[in-house]
């Protein structure tokens, strides 16, 4: 078991930082131990300080679960912190919400019905942390929405991700309202894209996207310079290099063919057990998902029925696995085709679809050989690094943040 004095410096002045602050942002890297850097700085603001007496947490779900708990497990100095997970049914839910705790966390998923059970107005909480913060990026989300309403009865707010803006600057904007109600970027998105940005690709009075106004970067890290912290796991940790093999798998004549026309004439014609089906793309941006779906191997149809068109990825997946020699795996798909395809495409290895506490609990024993996981659901904030170190992705993703 770890303890205090295990802190490194830079964990030592995010602790500091939290605590001096009653509003503010750790941006850092995976690895560098956002999680206890701010437990140590609740329990001091607890026990210390007098400052706080009930923490909310508000996390993606197996988070919630699972790392809250096991980080305060893992440090000796935590030890009296006591923690009560909001998760499962209503019932036990407001079960959890009755218990009497120093730190309370919650899914993202049901801080609406959390903010419901007060009527929207108080909770009965005086510090908040938004653990991946990033995924409150969308101010026409329910989440915000719901989170925006009763920010002011919080006395202490923190934010918590390593990708504050995985699709750009455009992505602060609500995270920071969260922190001082548009006191550095404005109160609304529109005065912040119309100060830091300029419309890109449009479509009459449609704007799809913007971009940064030349000192737009250096003005929004200005504005937010005294509330965020951000570090780079490169700058920190002494970490052995990722090794990045990309297996190339090659499609035969008749299936490149197949994808060709495919991606020329946007319908592709199948045949099935049951006669013939035709897929159709009716705009570019189905089209490029129905293209990725063919590289996986299988194509969805309007009744949302995969057809398979080949099994080449799912032949390269149990080469990697075998080449591991035991070593355990991990996989990241894409549509819940592929995770049917691979659990029967990997059935000798007892593969296990990543769904409960139990699992990662598995996995990190090393009781698992290969695990599935959809990097969505179980990409954010998890401790899954003590059951191996392969990665797969079966399939590839337009989000940087996954």
């Amino acid at each position: 078991m770890l303890n205090e004095t295990d802190l490194h410096d830079y964990q030592r002045h995010g602790i500091d930082a939290i605590k001096q602050n009653r509003f503010y942002a750790l941006f850092l890297d995976m690895g560098l131990g956002k999680t206890v850097t701010t437990l140590t700085a609740i329990k001091q603001l607890i026990y210390d300080d007098l400052d706080v007496s009930r923490v909310l947490i508000v996390a993606p779900k197996r988070v919630a679960e699972n790392v809250w708990t096991s980080e305060i497990e893992n440090w000796s100095h935590l030890k009296g912190l006591k923690i009560s997970r909001i998760i499962g049914d209503e019932k036990k839910r407001k079960a959890a919400l009755k218990e009497k705790a120093d730190v309370y966390t919650i899914g993202r998923d049901n801080i609406a019905w959390l903010c419901g059970q007060f009527g929207g107005g108080m909770l009965p909480f005086d510090m908040l942390v938004i653990d991946e913060s990033s995924s409150f990026k969308n101010p026409k989300s329910m989440r915000f929405k719901s989170l925006r309403m009763v920010q002011p009865c919080f006395n202490r707010v923190v934010l918590l991700t390593g990708t504050p803006a995985p699709n750009g600057l455009i992505d602060l904007w609500s995270q920071i309202y969260l922190l001082d109600r548009g006191q550095r970027l404005g109160k609304t998105i529109t005065k912040y894209r119309d100060d830091y940005f300029k419309p890109g690709q449009r479509n009459g009075a449609i704007v799809y996207n913007y971009r940064i106004k030349q000192d737009g970067e250096k003005r929004i890290h200005e504005r937010i310079s005294d509330i965020c912290m951000s570090m780079k796991a490169e700058d920190y940790l002494q970490l052995p290099g990722r090794v990045d093999n990309y297996i190339k798998v090659q499609f035969d004549a008749a299936t490149q063919k197949k994808y060709n026309d495919f991606e020329r004439d946007q319908v592709l014609n199948l045949i099935t057990e049951n006669g013939s089906a035709e897929v159709s793309a009716m705009s570019a941006a189905a089209l490029s998902n129905k293209l990725m779906q063919f590289a996986n191997g299988a194509v969805y149809d309007e009744n949302k029925t995969p057809h398979v068109v080949h099994d080449l990825k799912l032949e390269a997946v149990e080469d990697i696995i075998e080449a591991a020699q035991g070593q355990p795996v991990l996989i990241a798909y894409t549509y819940e085709s592929d995770r049917e395809r691979l659990k029967d495409k990997l059935s000798k290895y007892k593969p296990v679809v990543l769904k409960t506490e139990q699992h990662i609990k598995d996995w990190n024993a090393g009781k698992i050989q290969v695990l599935i996981m959809h990097p969505a659901s179980g990409g954010h904030g998890l401790n899954l690094q003590a059951g191996g170190h392969i990665v797969v992705w079966f399939g590839m993703t337009w989000s940087s943040e996954l």
